[in-house]
């Protein structure tokens, strides 16, 4: 009875958060705690999981590194063709175009690390450090501007084409302008050639081209041409190859039951082809937003077919989807089909390469621009290999100097002193004094 007296004497002037039933974690299985439950989340699926978990090409991401180097070297060219004083500035100078070209390191290391392009040499008058282009990167620099320039009838033909695919037959500018080089274009392709062919392109204003007459021998799109070779060589019915596209997934892709049928019902799905002209694309009718999504594949298909190396930045894409109806997430769009497009995160932009034109990071049908590009790409990747071939030709333009001076009959600087050691050999060295005084 005492202790039971104890015990109500004591129940009331507790607190009731020192109970052990209302500290859950001190009970972590139990009835206390039942209420606490862990709902299992559906993972999302986004443009940005899509290209963290996609599958890597190797070649194609060094290939972006690489050029990006290629670029580099490019930009300090053209900061050094644009100084007026001489063909060669100074290293101290130079690094004040790190933030420029986008160096994240010192460009006196970057300089050094390519001595088959830059010639390191000191000035004869200030004894400081300079830099200048080596005459075989500024011989392949003039022979992509000649193939840029021959190139001309192509570009042409590739603008059209891009002309064709819009939806009203005409583009931005400025548009163009940003994929120039991809299409093979001179910086100043405005005058020297939108207003050159007047019989093709229209200038309204200042920033928009438009297209004067389509030609129908030019809408056939280049996936028709390996469809129809497709066709005649492996002897495939037309049901099978009429609305397909080459698929080469990469190494280690991971396929998942029920892909193969998904894809075979797709690659069957009819669609509006790029160069098809048509008022209303009914996205609401049956299979509307697959059709829709898969016309968009097809213009994205056709546009980096055009391209010289058949890749361009993602980023880029955008001043094109309004003008060639591509009301779609694109990055979301190229992510889905990795049979067909790849993108690459090296460097500061993404790119997106087109799958079938590329194997171990070379172009398949290379042309003539792409050629001298890659001949400017093989003379940075040779780096600091080979400079003994530098140095002996160094010698051998010195030796020549040398000889011509002798051979011209010029006085050089110095030459003042020999009188006077020959004399001193002879033991009158006045004699000499007396000739250079006079």
């Amino acid at each position: 009875m005492r202790a039971l007296y104890r015990l109500r004497l004591t129940i009331p002037h507790s607190n009731p958060s020192s109970l052990p039933f209302t500290h859950p974690e001190k009970f972590p299985f139990g009835p206390f705690n039942s209420f606490t439950q862990k709902r299992f989340k559906k993972p999302v699926i986004s443009a940005r999981t899509r290209l963290e978990n996609r599958v890597r090409d190797p070649k194609l991401d060094q290939l972006i590194t690489h050029l990006k180097k290629l670029k580099t070297i490019l930009n300090l060219h053209k900061l050094l063709s644009n100084r007026k004083r001489g063909p060669f500035v100074s290293v101290q100078l130079m690094s004040r175009w790190r933030n420029i070209v986008g160096l994240n390191i010192s460009v006196g290391s970057f300089i050094h690390k390519y001595p088959h392009v830059f010639d390191l040499f000191k000035d004869p008058i200030r004894r400081n450090l300079c830099c200048r282009v080596r005459q075989k990167m500024k011989l392949l620099i003039e022979e992509e501007e000649n193939a840029v320039k021959e190139w001309e009838l192509e570009a042409v033909r590739r603008v059209k084409k891009l002309l064709m695919m819009s939806v009203n037959g005409s583009l931005g500018v400025h548009a163009l302008r940003l994929i120039r080089r991809e299409l093979g274009l001179p910086d100043d392709f405005r005058d020297s050639v939108l207003a050159k062919y007047t019989a093709d392109f229209r200038l309204v204003g200042l920033e928009i081209v438009e297209l004067v007459d389509r030609d129908e021998s030019l809408g056939v799109a280049k996936v028709e041409i390996w469809r129809e070779k497709e066709y005649r060589e492996k002897w495939l019915s037309e049901f099978e190859t009429k609305y397909a596209f080459p698929i080469h997934f990469p190494t280690g892709f991971k396929i998942v039951a029920g892909f193969r049928d998904k894809l075979k019902n797709w690659q069957r799905l009819p669609y509006l082809k790029p160069y098809e002209r048509k008022e209303v694309v009914r996205v609401r009718t049956c299979g509307g937003i697959e059709r829709f999504e898969k016309r968009a594949v097809g213009i994205l298909h056709e546009f980096l077919s055009l391209m010289v190396e058949n890749k361009v930045d993602v980023e880029r894409l955008a001043h094109f989807k309004r003008d060639l109806a591509m009301e779609v997430n694109v990055r979301e769009l190229l992510l889905e089909h990795p049979g067909i497009f790849y993108i690459s995160t090296k460097g500061n932009a993404q790119t997106v390469f087109l799958r079938e034109a590329y194997s171990k990071g070379c172009l398949i049908e290379p042309n003539p621009i792409y050629i001298v590009r890659r001949k400017m790409l093989d003379l940075v990747l040779q780096g600091c290999r080979s400079t003994r071939e530098l140095a002996a030709d160094r010698e051998i333009k010195e030796e020549s100097t040398f000889r011509g001076c002798i051979a011209d009959g010029g006085k050089r600087d110095g030459d003042w002193v020999i009188p006077i050691l020959e004399n001193f050999d002879n033991g009158n060295p006045y004699n000499s004094m007396s000739e250079i005084s006079e």
